[in-house]
């Protein structure tokens, strides 16, 4: 039974990040529709579209400590439950205000799943796998987005942004129930010295680490939160057409995540695949700058690969992360590193807005490509989770039963 569980511990712990996903990432795909229905400016749809980071940053650290302290499945179910009802109340509002900040209430509680189900793959997987497994969690990201961008347009046609909220409580219902009925706790190990005196919070590797990831996530953010407003209004595609390319997207980067998670395992290494992948991000983003008036034949591969490569790097980071804090602190480290991310999250969407309605689209594509390359010169610093880090991330089952 042991061999196998870990595997169901993944698919719970994908699942029910997925279903939280569709509202963190996929909400984007109903920035038209928001803007039509609440009759929002660019710049409050900005706003909107990082509500839900502001009110994860605000949780992300004590939802984490909490996971540490009391599991990983009560943490999930709590958070997600309410997350939902935060979600079926944004159905009900009618102002940019009422909208803002119940979808940041909805964010702050719909957080708890990030540490917590990324704790519980973490547990259950050995060293040599972990990346893969991390990686395949991690899909659960561009798995929540696509499902989002592929549907929510469609609802929001058929019964406006009212029934998509109710769409979005109701995946968070699923997720929480598979959550709770897929996931236990590994098999406890006992601390080491290190994890018991200096834990994530006090370890400089750890800020280096959240802080270079952050760096890149303000390119990823710019594609992921504003292809398809840009799409859709600068380069006149439908909302279905423009949506349709961020669910390409999403669906790649399920791919680029596993694929780069097995590479890592293989390399015995996160932090050097980050900034290979870092600079081709960079570079990525920079060329969307330059064809954001191109044909569209030129600019649509350039976007989705742009895209792609923002998605791909997210598993290393964590999986880096949990290594370095070891499972005993996992939901902690884990915590801090979201809140890092949060920061970035939270303060794009309004800043690259900001950015394209005081200068152009190309100006603030062209800012956020600086994000990654400080990004590379920043994980430069960070070294890579000793053999013995890797290791004591297992909870103490034995290697016959992974």
């Amino acid at each position: 039974m042991a061999d196998g569980y870990r595997w169901i511990v993944l698919a719970g712990g994908t699942l029910a990040q997925a279903s939280f996903a569709a509202v963190s990432v996929g909400l984007p795909a109903l920035a038209p529709a928001l803007r039509s229905d609440y009759g929002l400016s660019l710049g409050e749809t900005g706003v909107v579209l990082g509500a839900v980071g502001v009110g994860m940053l605000l949780t992300l650290l004590p939802w984490g400590l909490l996971a540490d302290r009391v599991g990983e499945r009560a943490v999930i179910a709590i958070g997600l439950i309410g997350a939902a009802a935060a979600l079926a109340a944004a159905a009900e509002t009618s102002t940019f205000a009422a909208l803002t900040c119940v979808l940041a209430l909805a964010g702050a509680l719909g957080a708890s799943v990030n540490g917590a189900s990324g704790r519980a793959v973490m547990g259950w997987f050995g060293e040599e796998e972990r990346g893969l497994a991390l990686g395949i969690r991690q899909t659960s990201i561009p798995i929540g987005g696509a499902v989002a961008a592929a549907s929510l347009p469609w609802l929001a046609s058929a019964g406006g942004t009212r029934l998509a909220f109710f769409a979005l409580a109701g995946a968070c219902v699923a997720g929480a129930a598979v959550g709770a009925g897929l996931i236990r706790d590994a098999p406890p190990r006992p601390a080491v010295l290190d994890e018991l005196t200096r834990g994530p919070l006090l370890d400089v590797r750890m800020w280096l680490l959240g802080t270079g990831s952050g760096l890149y996530l303000i390119a990823q953010t710019a594609i992921t939160s504003f292809v398809v407003l840009f799409l859709h209004q600068h380069r006149g595609l439908s909302a279905h057409a423009a949506a349709a390319v961020l669910a390409a997207i999403n669906l790649l980067g399920i791919g680029a995540r596993i694929g780069v998670g097995r590479w890592s395992d293989r390399l015995h290494a996160r932090i050097g695949p980050m900034r290979e992948i870092g600079i081709a991000l960079a570079a990525a983003t920079a060329l969307v700058a330059v064809l954001v008036d191109a044909p569209l034949a030129v600019l649509l591969p350039a976007v989705v690969a742009c895209g792609v490569l923002g998605l791909a790097w997210n598993g290393l980071s964590f999986t880096a992360a949990a290594e370095t804090a070891g499972a005993a602190r996992s939901g902690e480290a884990l915590g801090l590193q979201q809140t890092l991310l949060g920061i970035v999250v939270a303060g794009v969407p309004p800043a690259f807005a900001a950015i394209v309605e005081m200068s152009s689209w190309r100006a603030a594509f062209a800012a956020a490509a600086a994000g990654p390359v400080l990004g590379v010169i920043t994980l430069r610093r960070v070294p890579e989770p000793t053999r013995g880090e890797r290791i004591r991330g297992t909870s103490a089952i034995p290697p016959a039963a992974r």
